[in-house]
């Protein structure tokens, strides 16, 4: 589950490495009382040995950064909350670069179609990333930090000493306080007291909050919540699935030919339909065509009818759309008032894949 304050599913324990210090097992404490300089050390800066490439820049080294205020954060690209989060970043890398301030954005997939150095490039483009990335793909970075959480800024000093961090949204001028702390304490200007006024678009916009009731869902057999077409999932098989005459809040049901993964759902057949009950601005579904190369053509109906001017950014007003990559594609933006609504996706064409459920 994420929320406003407690962020992305970490991966599986396994996966976690030993801390970078032992007072780094204060972060959740430090998180809600650093108030006041002088900022408290939680670690050194890690190595950045564990990435598979590098996008936008050279390797990068901390004892080549010697001397920049370097900010790491962590993303993968279909991660909602890392996106709401992304202006900020996005704003902090342009107003302080001249400053001496590094902005490093490190790419640790959830999911495995993330791996591929060929997806993540559009997102580069798509959300206007022009800062280096460190690709780890293989979660060498991940375990350097100790890290658990999309997103998870952490900001080290001039000196390679890792003073902040912040896990999930929000807390944004707070990070932006010390960013400019830090620049003046190495001797840089800092470059004023106001906070950067971002541009967010799409599914950057921040949910919400008062109005969300619907969280975050998987859609595999593993991981989800709520799945009400008759007779269950048979996993591995496909199968003829039917959704019910009603669906209680944020459930959700299969119409048509599947097969159900672990991990996700695959139209077998056209005109597969998957049908969710919400509440919520912004209903989004990450999902791709399950063979590489290819695109499916979709519909998407709200209470029965084209969502007009609640289509997402990803949709024309009469419902239609097109999956051509795997990414986290926006269906629905709703207006005020915010109700629970019946969300429809039928596939027009077999051959999509479908992940995960994400709404603002």
């Amino acid at each position: 589950m994420k929320s406003q304050l407690l962020l992305g599913a970490a991966m599986v324990a396994a996966m976690i490495a030993a801390p970078i210090d032992p007072i780094a097992q204060e972060r959740a404490m430090q998180t809600t009382t650093l108030r006041a300089a002088p900022l408290p050390v939680e670690g050194r800066l890690p190595s950045f040995a564990g990435a598979t490439t590098w996008l936008n820049s050279p390797p990068l080294t901390p004892e080549a950064l010697r001397g920049k205020v370097v900010l790491v954060d962590f993303w993968t690209y279909t991660c909602i909350n890392w996106q709401r989060t992304q202006p900020y970043v996005r704003a902090w890398a342009e107003k302080y670069k001249d400053q001496g301030l590094v902005v490093i954005g490190v790419h640790t997939p959830e999911f495995d179609f993330e791996m591929n150095v060929d997806n993540i490039r559009p997102a580069l483009k798509m959300f206007r990333i022009e800062y280096p990335v460190a690709v780890d793909s293989g979660y060498g970075i991940w375990n350097a930090f100790n890290n658990q959480y999309w997103p998870a800024v952490y900001i080290a000093d001039a000196e390679g000493r890792i003073r902040f961090h912040q896990f999930g949204e929000g807390q944004y001028e707070r990070t932006e306080a010390v960013i400019r702390q830090l620049l003046q304490e190495a001797g840089y200007s800092g470059k004023g007291n106001d906070a950067v006024r971002v541009e967010a678009r799409g599914s950057e916009v921040e949910a919400d909050w008062d109005n969300l009731r619907s969280q975050e869902n998987y859609l595999g057999r593993d991981r989800t919540e709520g799945f009400a077409s008759p007779r269950g999932a048979l996993v591995s098989k496909s199968r003829s699935y039917e959704v019910p005459k009603s669906l209680r809040l944020n459930h959700w049901a299969l119409g048509g030919d599947w097969t159900v993964s672990a991990g996700a759902v695959v139209s077998d057949k056209s005109n597969g339909r998957i049908a969710y009950r919400f509440h919520a601005r912004d209903l989004h579904l990450v999902m791709g065509p399950a063979a590489r190369g290819s695109s499916v053509r979709f519909r998407v109906l709200v209470d029965g009818r084209p969502p007009g001017v609640a289509h997402g950014a990803d949709v024309d007003e009469q419902g239609y759309g097109t999956v051509t990559e795997q990414r986290l594609y926006q269906l629905v933006r709703q207006q005020r008032p915010i109700e629970d609504r019946l969300f429809e996706i039928e596939f027009l064409d077999a051959g999509a894949e479908a992940f995960v459920f994400t709404f603002g």
